[in-house]
């Protein structure tokens, strides 16, 4: 190999490669590893450090403060433990370790590690979601028992079914519900279900019994079917205290199998008590109504209306003739308020016209004078007398020469005169 055409890496870059690889592996993002302490130490800053080991090999582990806080016991040198977490590389000084996120004794809790690793899982893709899930139907008409056919838990279902609500028809899908295949068969025959139009609710569970009892409950395959169904799910799955994946997934989660069937369906005793309750309640409307409607028709068939079939027709005769004489009263009076008006106004004419006149007269009287005085013969009759030339008046002696005629206008004539000079004056 010519290593002289080969690229040159730095130790940070070739750490960093290894973490990106090992951080992009699903088998290393999340995996239990069982082994021996040793080496633990606890640091006052609450980091755990220690290192898992077994007869072949050993690997660096390290647990932070706030994954140790949850811890239910104290690690120590020689302790056997599965540790739970993922695998990277700390790029400064090129180890690779565990970063642990839970530890638990060897020998205990591991289907505990098992069952919490799943429903964190599928907690984080939303199969728990509260708006997922779907209301159950009040009244169903058929339902389908999704369990083993020969356990106690299905006679108890089938006894409590029939005697709170007889009128749902109980399908038993039998399936084993504990070994290696319950968990294939439980999530086939909820499968099967949902392509059959006459079930309503589904209910699946089993008994009581160890947590390797109810284990297949816990399966993967199991919880998916349940999500995908399409019909409602009632999880009733051991006693009150199990707790399964099943019944964070159902629509409603049953402490028991018995639980189970009585949230099913409602208590036909109850509904009888409610129906007679409703029954009795539809009753006391129906009478208060009908009383009602006899006082009412008492009422009609006392009126004056049916008594006397004219009196409606007298009591309208009535008020049109009272409505006539007020018409006539009311046209009466505007006719004689007209009248009495009219003669006022004429009283009041000759007095508005002989005002008129006068103020007439005496504006006449006002203009005459004022042309009177404005009359040029007013003037003449004063002394003063007007020149003219033609139909020209002289008014400067610029319009007339010496020799030229003039006829000279007096307040009783006209004298006829030559110029024979002129003089230029000024009048003040």
């Amino acid at each position: 190999m010519n290593i002289a055409n080969l690229p040159v890496y730095t130790v940070s870059q070739v750490n960093g490669y290894v973490k990106d690889l090992m951080e992009d592996d699903p088998l290393l993002t999340g995996l239990l590893v069982r082994g021996e302490v040793s080496n633990y130490k606890c640091y006052p800053s609450g980091h755990h450090y220690f290192s898992l080991k077994d007869e072949q090999g050993s690997l660096r582990c390290v647990m932070f403060r706030g994954d140790a806080v949850r811890l239910r016991f104290r690690p120590a040198n020689g302790m056997r433990v599965v540790a739970f977490g993922r695998v990277s590389v700390y790029p400064r000084d090129g180890q690779y370790q565990l970063y642990c996120a839970e530890l638990m004794e060897d020998g205990r809790g591991a289907l505990d590690e098992a069952f919490e690793k799943l429903r964190r899982r599928l907690e984080a893709e939303g199969l728990f979601d509260g708006s997922n899930k779907q209301s159950l139907p009040k009244y169903p008409k058929k339902i389908a028992l999704v369990t083993s056919p020969a356990g106690a838990a299905v006679r108890d279902m089938l006894r409590i079914l029939g005697a709170r609500w007889p009128l749902a028809q109980v399908l038993v899908v039998p399936v084993r519900v504990q070994g290696t295949e319950a968990a294939g068969e439980i999530s086939a025959a909820i499968h099967r279900l949902n392509n059959r139009a006459d079930i309503d609710l589904i209910i699946t569970g089993r008994g009581g019994g160890s947590k390797e009892d109810l284990w297949a409950f816990n399966e993967e395959i199991v919880a998916r079917a349940i999500y995908l169904s399409n019909i409602p799910v009632i999880s009733a799955v051991g006693h009150e205290p199990d707790v399964t994946i099943a019944d964070y997934v159902a629509d409603l989660r049953a402490a028991t199998p018995s639980n189970g069937a009585e949230l099913a369906v409602p208590d036909q005793m109850e509904e009888r008590v409610r129906l007679e309750q409703l029954s009795t309640r539809l009753a006391r409307a129906l009478q208060a109504r009908l009383a009602g409607a006899r006082r009412e028709l008492e009422r009609l068939k006392n009126s004056r209306a049916l008594r006397n079939i004219k009196a409606p027709v007298q009591d309208r005769r009535l008020a049109v003739d009272g409505l006539r004489r007020r018409l006539a009263l009311a046209l009466r009076g505007r006719v004689e308020g007209g009248r009495q008006a009219l003669n006022a106004r004429k009283a009041r004419l000759p007095l508005a016209l002989g005002a008129q006149t006068a103020k007439k007269k005496a504006r006449l009287g006002r203009l005459a004078a004022g042309l009177d005085a404005l009359s040029p013969l007013k003037v003449l009759s004063r002394g003063y007398a007007v020149a003219r030339q033609g139909e020209d008046v002289v008014s400067s002696i610029a319009q007339a020469e010496p020799g030229d005629k003039l006829d000279v206008l007096v307040s009783d004539g006209v004298l006829n005169c030559t110029v024979e000079k002129k003089e230029e004056r000024t009048w003040r």
